[in-house]
């Protein structure tokens, strides 16, 4: 027997995942006696039951059978009890097929698609069929946690050592494909660990029969793909798209926000085409070294004859030490390295060094190493350097530097140019990190060794004694400054082919509106008037051939004035825009106007501050290495939104060429192409950016077809970038464009072009010969978003944080100032250098704050703070109250200011000030403007004044205050 209320029950909730109302009799029915499932076992297929009619008793017999063996006895009803069994057996019947429709198919379980039925001709008529099918698909993972802390520390209340928080997380993968008939489909995916908001996509799309005038209309993720070169439409939409017919004609319009940025790539041959565009300002800083000033000297000499070398120079060994930051342990030991070890007589930048008269770098060209290694040797141990040096006049950070436990570049860390002098680093240095260097070189037979290596010279623990490069101070002012090179740029290409390679030098005319020439142009009769740019920097003096013959084309020489490795343009010559360039000039004030010699005097935080200057620019193009793979530059491209075009042929996908949207990369699978050298564009769209600027796209794109062969087409599109505020900086104006297209597009089959081209010998083909013409022509209107302006106003330079407040009474940041030089009018001997005269009218000045101790009476306040003072009228006044000493309250400066409630009147800090211009100053050795009692006998042409320096990282780029005081 079965439990009948287990049977209602279960009855019940079937009927609740049957998406409607239903009969509880046609649910049972259905439930016990349905062939295709059922609490009980199906009866197998030969079961059957038969009704037959008596006429004379005018009764109905109903006999079950297994195939045509009756059993078990009949049943026999009357006429009104079969006509009541006929009409529940009919109603039993259609329940059963209501419930199929609407649970779909019967052998998928409760909780799979589920299939909904909704009758009415109407319902048919829009969305072509009267079905709901839905199909989700996809996981959901819900944790649920208690997390129970207990800490048993006395110092925590007993309440706060049991903590009992709750955990929830959940994550979920789900994508759900609906049809509402057959015109009418939802497609939505939603991942909760996506990187990105637009990777969770949604999408609502009717198709329209083929007659009818709607075509389609999409909601959502929608793409508008164009055939045209000119006008590429886009794949990575957000909006509404409808496609409508009229005969003929086809229109298709979009209302949507842009999620991606166009960009393209040009390959040759595989190899993929890269611009480059390098200002003269952006050369590599600390990364590229000389060994030695005899080397920066000779730089310019030794490539003036190129291809040839004139170097004689050849170094064969070579150790590089820096600042240990890594904190590793091998090859490491403590140095002492000297800027002036190994320099000649012209280049030694401290007197404490004397030249031995060699001309070439070397241990011996002066003594200062035979002075480290005898008198001084005390400096092997590292850290009695800086007492053992301190009665010479070398000075730490600049002469010399010391380091423990300093760390040995590997060779694979640097390279190095053997016959130039120069090493090229790997990795940037920061401000306080050292450089130094221990070298072996040989000029003819003879060797020339700089420095101590760590294979040959002492063992740890003594320090090495190394030559300096770089110090923790590196200004201009030094002499180290000079080793650092200021004519290598990197122009961002790895692996790149001199095949291919161009590059150009350019000027930015203002007189021209800013055209770019790669020439000069000056109305006198300068040598270097029209003369191309490259030529003029030495960069182009040989031909293909590498024979002295100008051919306007870059020398690419590998290793000397490029790298193909790194993409590195090298200069032969030291410094291209400054020295060099204005040596091409016959007229000095002409070489002065182009001239940026500053870039190469001071740090490039100063030289940027010369835009006038900085004019010249490295334009070009180069190849990487050629291959079948290219990079796209891109991740998670929008699938289908790569194009690639050989030369006027569009390429099919997976074809021609395969794409991995994943890791944006697109391979040629086609060697015909990649040998026949046909350039090679692709375009794409990276949606990497989205979310930085709100785009709308609206367009509407016609065509008209007037036969199967022939069609044309109109486009019109307006692309608009609305900005976060009306305050737009320069250069990153918001557009608003519309561009107008048409475009043609007529095929058809040449069958004679066929029988033609077979009756040539040896050659048989019987493929169909086809006609192609197409044609394309666009008009750009450029425009502005109107939320900047009617007159698209852009911001150059707001000066937002351009003022820097300082505290002014800070007595510390104040330092004893010189005398302004040039100012002969106001301040005598001004124009004097490097002279104590400098100092002869200087009066004494004094800057100090006091402390508020002296303000009270306390058991520590000095006794003699109470006395009065006498005044010169002869009054005597308290201490405490004279002005130029007094305190002074805060409710004095700001009477109408608000205490805080509970606080203490508080005094203001203040910085004082006393200037006394009849006493001799600091620095004032005159004896001649001195009266019997000491003080200065013209005190109205006296002075004094103090400065402060800003904070910065370069002592030249500081922002001098100066407070200056005379009578």
């Amino acid at each position: 027997m079965i439990n009948k209320k287990l049977v209602l029950v279960f009855a019940l909730f079937i009927s609740v995942f049957s998406f409607g109302q239903t009969s509880f009799n046609g649910i049972l029915f259905d439930f016990f006696n349905s062939q295709n499932k059922g609490l009980l076992l199906n009866n197998p297929t030969n079961f059957n039951d038969s009704i037959s009619y008596d006429p004379v008793t005018n009764t109905y017999f109903l006999q079950k059978k297994v195939g045509d063996v009756s059993i078990g006895d009949p049943i026999i009803m009357s006429f009104n009890e079969y006509q009541r069994y006929a009409q529940e057996s009919l109603v039993n019947d259609y329940w059963s097929i209501r419930s199929r429709e609407r649970l779909g198919n019967q052998n998928s379980s409760i909780m799979g698609p589920v299939k909904l039925y909704i009758p009415g001709k109407s319902f048919d008529r829009v969305f072509g069929g009267n079905t709901v099918d839905i199909r989700p698909q996809g996981s959901a993972e819900l944790i649920f946690g208690l997390k129970i802390n207990r800490i048993d520390n006395p110092a925590l209340p007993e309440d706060q050592r049991r903590t009992v928080s709750f955990d929830f997380q959940e994550k979920i993968q789900a994508n759900v494909i609906g049809k509402i008939g057959e015109k009418l489909k939802v497609t939505a995916n939603f991942n909760t660990e996506t990187t990105f908001d637009f990777e969770n996509e949604m999408k609502v799309e009717y198709t329209g029969s083929e007659d009818a005038i709607i075509q389609k209309i999409e909601i959502g993720n929608v793409s508008l793909p164009l055939n045209g070169t000119l006008i590429t439409g886009s794949q990575s939409l957000f909006g509404v798209k409808t496609e409508l017919q009229f005969g003929r004609t086809t229109i298709t319009g979009v209302l949507s926000q842009q999620k991606s940025t166009k960009s393209e790539i040009q390959v040759s041959g595989g190899s993929q085409t890269s611009e480059f565009d390098v200002y003269a300002d952006q050369y590599e800083a600390n990364k590229h070294y000389f060994l030695a000033h005899y080397f920066k000297d000779q730089y310019d000499k030794s490539l003036a004859e190129l291809p040839f070398i004139n170097s004689q120079v050849n170094i064969t060994k070579l150790e590089v030490w820096v600042t240990n930051k890594t904190g590793t342990t091998t090859d490491t030991r403590n140095i002492v390295s000297f800027l002036d070890l190994g320099e000649t007589a012209s280049n030694i930048s401290n007197a404490f060094s004397v030249s031995n008269g060699s001309n070439f770098p070397d241990n011996e060209s002066n003594n200062l190493f035979n002075l480290l290694t005898t008198i001084y040797s005390g400096i092997r141990d590292v850290n009695e350097v800086n007492n053992i040096l301190q009665s010479t006049s070398l000075v730490n950070g600049t002469d010399f530097e010391k380091l423990e436990k300093a760390r040995k570049l590997s060779p694979s860390e640097f390279s190095f140019n053997s016959q130039l002098g120069y090493i090229s680093l790997n990795q940037a240095l920061n401000n306080d990190e050292v450089l130094a260097v221990a070298f072996e070189y040989t000029i003819g037979n003879k060797t020339y060794q700089v420095g101590e290596f760590s294979t040959s010279g002492p063992t740890a623990p003594d320090a090495l004694i190394l030559k300096l490069l770089k110090g923790t101070t590196f200004t201009p002012f030094l002499a180290s400054w000079d080793l650092m090179m200021k004519n290598i740029y990197s122009i961002g290409a790895y692996q790149m082919s001199q095949d291919g390679f161009v590059l150009d030098i350019v000027y930015e005319n203002t007189e021209q509106s800013g055209a770019l020439t790669n020439y000069l142009a000056e109305e006198s009769e300068d040598l270097i008037n029209g003369k191309p740019l490259i030529k003029v920097l030495n960069l182009d003096r040989l031909n293909k051939q590498m024979a002295v013959q100008s051919d306007g084309v870059f020398d690419f020489i590998e290793g000397i004035t490029a790298k193909s490795s790194n993409g590195r343009i090298i200069f032969p010559v030291r410094e291209p825009f400054g020295s060099y360039l204005t040596n091409q000039f016959t007229d000095s004030l002409i070489a002065k106007k182009y001239s940026y010699q500053i870039l190469y005097d001071s740090t490039l935080t100063i030289a940027q501050q010369f835009p006038e200057k900085n004019r010249f620019r490295l334009k070009g193009t180069y190849e990487s290495s050629s291959g079948a793979e290219i990079r796209l530059n891109a991740m998670n491209v929008p699938a289908g939104s790569v194009t690639v075009t050989a030369g006027s042929q569009k390429l099919i996908e997976n074809q021609h060429y395969t794409v991995d949207y994943m890791l944006g990369r697109v391979t040629i699978i086609d060697d015909g192409i990649l040998s026949s050298g046909v350039p090679i564009n692709i375009s794409l769209e990276n949606n990497a950016l989205f979310g930085i600027q709100n785009k709308t796209l609206l367009g509407i794109h016609a065509d008209y077809e007037f036969n199967k062969d022939f069609l044309i087409g109109a486009t019109i599109l307006r692309l608009s970038e609305r900005p976060y505020t009306q305050k737009i900086n320069s250069g990153q104006e918001p557009i608003a464009n519309t561009i107008l297209g048409l475009d043609f597009n007529y095929q058809t089959e040449v069958p004679w072009l066929t029988t033609t081209i077979d009756k040539l010998p040896f050659i048989e083909t019987k493929a169909k010969s086809r006609f192609i013409t197409t044609g394309e022509v666009a008009h750009l209107i450029p425009g502005h978003h109107r939320a900047i302006g009617e007159e698209g106003v852009s911001y150059i330079d707001d000066f937002e944080s351009s003022k820097t407040s300082l505290d002014i009474k800070n007595m510390g940041a104040w330092k004893l100032a010189s005398i302004p030089q040039g100012q002969e009018d106001i301040f005598e001997y001004s124009n004097e250098y490097n002279n104590l005269i400098l100092g002869y009218k200087r009066a004494k000045l004094a800057w100090y704050t006091i402390d508020p101790l002296f303000f009270r009476n306390t058991s520590i306040t000095p006794p003699n703070i109470n006395q009065n003072l006498i005044l010169e009228n002869g009054n005597t006044i308290a201490q405490k109250s004279y002005h130029y000493s007094r305190e002074i309250l805060e409710t004095e400066v700001f009477p109408n200011k608000d205490p805080n409630l509970g606080s203490q009147i508080t005094n203001l800090s203040v910085l004082d000030i006393a200037y006394y211009p009849s006493e001799r100053g600091p620095y004032n050795y005159t004896i001649d403007g001195i009266n019997r009692e000491g003080q200065l006998i013209n005190p109205s042409s006296s002075w004094s004044g103090i400065m402060r320096k800003l904070e910065t990282n370069d002592f030249e780029a500081a922002n001098i205050e100066f407070v200056e005081f005379w009578m």
